[in-house]
């Protein structure tokens, strides 16, 4: 895994706003950022636990450059 000033920047986010370092590198519709704002809010560590793992371990989805066609 690269290092970059985007990752640290994430990561910073992640240990203040656990949510919000989750929704910059998966986006605000997913399932990590669902799971990790249910556990921001029952508990601030466990978001912050939760929000680290989604960073650093979770893959993101390929982003698709083409639509592809139906028919």
């Amino acid at each position: 895994m690269e290092i970059t000033c985007a990752l640290v920047c994430e990561i910073l986010l992640a240990i203040l706003l656990p949510p919000l370092g989750v929704c910059l590198r998966n986006g605000c519709c997913t399932v990590e950022f669902l799971i990790c704002l249910v556990l921001t809010i029952l508990g601030y560590v466990p978001g912050i636990i939760y929000a680290l793992y989604a960073i650093l371990c979770v893959e993101r989805e390929p982003r698709m450059e083409h639509y592809d066609t139906l028919a």
